[in-house]
């Protein structure tokens, strides 16, 4: 059985906020001028700006401008997490997993992922067919959909996704492959990913 390995990637794509100061900060980061980010986003993440928290908890998971301390990122990525900022969710998922900082819980760690993904989030979207297709943390193995957040994953534009969606094609039925895709066309973000379907879980 093939190992599950769920990375964290990050994938900022920083944008300004209306918020006064995020933008200065997210700027000062993307020029590694880490002094001026924490002088501007620490205040805003103490105030409960949500950006601010996950990119602050980024600074600390990385050790950039501050001593590297997975226990302060986990907590303020959580803070950003609980008021839904999907790149948050899929790091607080995928600290679950890995037991980083936190007792490792895979059923944290699913939900987290599920939170994320359901936001379109392409990662999360990967990690959790990843745990479709192997059996990984007490999911069910179920082919379609594991394609089908494959398939959605690869829409965001991430590569490995694409890759396992390839192979993952190879072994399924006409069927099951056509099943995935109507699922892929008929979910929008926002809206609950299924958690069972009809054929996948044939061989």
């Amino acid at each position: 059985m093939k190992k599950l390995f769920v990375a964290i990637a990050f994938a900022l794509g920083l944008q300004a906020s209306a918020h006064a100061g995020f933008a200065e900060g997210a700027s000062a980061y993307n020029a590694r001028n880490y002094a001026t980010a924490l002088k501007e986003i620490v205040p805003l993440a103490r105030s409960g700006h949500a950006d601010a928290q996950h990119l602050l908890g980024l600074m600390y998971y990385m050790g950039r401008g501050v001593s590297r301390d997975y226990k302060q990122a986990f907590s303020w990525h959580h803070k950003a997490a609980q008021q839904g900022k999907a790149d948050a969710q899929y790091v607080v998922g995928a600290m679950y997993y890995t037991g980083n900082a936190v007792p490792q819980d895979q059923r944290h760690a699913v939900s987290w992922f599920r939170k994320a993904a359901e936001q379109g989030h392409g990662e999360a979207q990967h990690a959790l067919g990843l745990m479709y297709r192997y059996h990984q943390a007490g999911m069910p193995q179920d082919m379609v959909l594991a394609y089908m957040l494959w398939n959605l994953a690869a829409a965001s534009g991430n590569h490995n996704a694409v890759e396992k969606r390839a192979a993952i094609s190879r072994q399924m039925t006409q069927e099951q492959i056509e099943e995935a895709q109507a699922l892929s066309r008929t979910w929008k973000p926002g809206r609950p990913l299924p958690t069972a379907s009809r054929t996948g879980t044939n061989s």
